[in-house]
């Protein structure tokens, strides 16, 4: 099987790299690399923010995670993620697509000033960092897997690859890799979901599905909380930071901004996010299936991961073949997305700021997406936790970016003060708090109101609650300024 899912793999590797190369023959400014020269239909929109978001932590992670914790161990991907494409269809694809930006960084250069568009830049791309490394991991695990790689050599093969595929065409790259790759995914999942349902339910698809639900304990079925007030606190900040950490987004806007018109960015949200949150219901049920057919651990091979336990178990090799090419295929399109995000970010408002980076627009965008991918190694050889990788890429979005964001989208704020202070009071509030529960939780401190207080409340929560203070706080002692409207 191994000969055969390596010539595939080879097909697929060809396949994108020709894409890649068409894509980049359609570049000619920065504008075009950044945003597709805002040309997006809305089959090419949805397209890229479906497979975006369809990524390591749906594929594997939430697979593992309803397999430990139950359908609550996937709220953040895909109930809370998908409902985040939702919320920005109805609330600010259009708003913002009028203001005619390349990157987030554009909007708050207009609504704070330069200092604010510096801060929030870097921000935000530091941020971006452990989404990508958790992307290296999962294409590192699959290449370990199946061809008995060494881990670290998968690691920094997946990294070349995807950065190739960024490099050369940027936005009009990705676009079209993305939207050929999630619709393959896609028919991949549903087969061996009916294949694993039907063998269950002895033929039945329908018979499988209703057999495996009624036979996960009822304690694992539930979306809501457990009982307490640590648990409530815990699962609140978990749909908080899915739903609102993900707006801020330059992964989310830049496909909002690239779209043919506010109306097509509004509709891809809507549709990407109700078929994200159907689709990701796939990964959900076979975690919890997994639970019926190997109570105790998953079989030895399968490296921890339930697709693959699964995969091997009721598909046939060539099946095997298409999912595991499918699932890289997937997880290539959410890292290529990923990194292009902060690169926008470094190039546009960064390094523009230089002379000599101003005037070669398309060269520094193409070395920001090397200097991405090279910073973002050091993280993937450091852990393997996929989903906690993504909750700290998400909280920095929740903590530092949301408030400003959308005080910028909805309000007017009166110049740079309310944007920093909202920046720096969020993000250094659940920093400190982190740190000092870190210091706190030795054996040999003493319990207290203020260790059960930092203990119990979610650093996340306090760092969004000081971000709405410090831009508050700003507003307040700040003049009154005309900002320059946006036309």
């Amino acid at each position: 099987m191994t000969f055969w899912l390596g010539i595939l793999l080879a097909v697929y590797v060809l396949l994108m790299v020709g894409l890649g190369l068409y894509a980049g023959s359609r570049v000619n400014n920065e504008e075009d690399y950044l945003v597709a020269g805002r040309r997006l239909p809305l089959w090419l929109a949805w397209g890229t923010l479906l497979a975006t978001w369809f990524g390591a932590a749906t594929v594997l992670g939430a697979s593992e995670a309803a397999r430990a914790e139950g359908v609550r161990g996937t709220i953040l991907d895909p109930f809370a993620s998908g409902l985040a494409l939702i919320v920005a269809g109805l609330f600010f694809a259009r708003r913002v697509w009028e203001m005619q930006l390349l990157t987030v960084g554009d909007l708050f250069s207009q609504k704070y000033g330069r200092k604010t568009e510096l801060v929030s830049s870097v921000v935000q791309a530091l941020g971006y960092l452990p989404w990508i490394a958790a992307q290296y991991l999962a294409l590192a695990a699959v290449l370990t897997h199946f061809f008995q790689i060494d881990h670290t050599t998968a690691i920094f093969g997946a990294a070349l690859f995807v950065t190739f595929l960024t490099m050369i065409g940027g936005m009009w790259s990705v676009t079209l890799t993305d939207t050929v790759q999630i619709c393959v995914v896609l028919v991949s999942l549903v087969l061996l979901g009916v294949k694993f349902a039907s063998t269950v339910g002895e033929g039945s698809v329908a018979g499988g599905i209703t057999m495996t639900w009624e036979q996960t304990p009822l304690e694992l079925r539930t979306l809501l909380p457990e009982a307490g007030l640590v648990a409530l606190l815990g699962w609140s900040t978990t749909w908080l930071n899915g739903v609102f950490g993900n707006i801020p987004g330059q992964d989310l806007m830049q496909r909002i901004f690239a779209s043919r018109s506010g109306s097509v960015a509004s509709r891809a949200c809507l549709l990407a996010g109700c078929v994200y949150i159907l689709f990701g219901l796939l990964p959900v049920g076979m975690g919890l299936a997994s639970r019926q057919l190997w109570p105790d651990e998953l079989p030895q091979g399968s490296d921890g991961h339930v697709i693959l336990a699964l995969a091997e178990l009721f598909l046939s090799p060539p099946g095997i073949c298409l999912l595991v090419v499918t699932v890289m295929a997937i997880v290539v399109s959410t890292c290529t997305s990923a990194m292009l995000s902060p690169a926008a970010l470094l190039s546009h408002n960064l390094l523009n700021r230089i002379a000599w980076f101003h005037e070669r627009n398309l060269l520094t965008n193409r070395l920001s997406v090397g200097f991405v991918a090279i910073t973002s190694l050091p993280l993937a050889l450091m852990t393997e936790e996929i989903l906690e990788l993504l909750e700290s890429a998400l909280a920095v979005g929740l903590v530092a970016l949301l408030v400003p964001f959308v005080a910028g989208v909805f309000l007017r704020p009166r110049g740079e003060l309310p944007g920093l202070l909202s920046i720096g009071c969020g993000s250094l509030f659940w920093m400190g708090q982190q740190i000092a529960v870190s210091l706190l939780s030795s054996e040999t401190v003493p319990t207290g109101t203020l260790k059960t207080i930092l203990t119990t409340v979610p650093p996340e929560l306090t760092g969004l609650l000081a971000s709405i203070a410090g831009y508050l706080i700003g507003q307040w002692i700040s003049p009154r300024v005309d900002m320059p409207r946006v036309v």
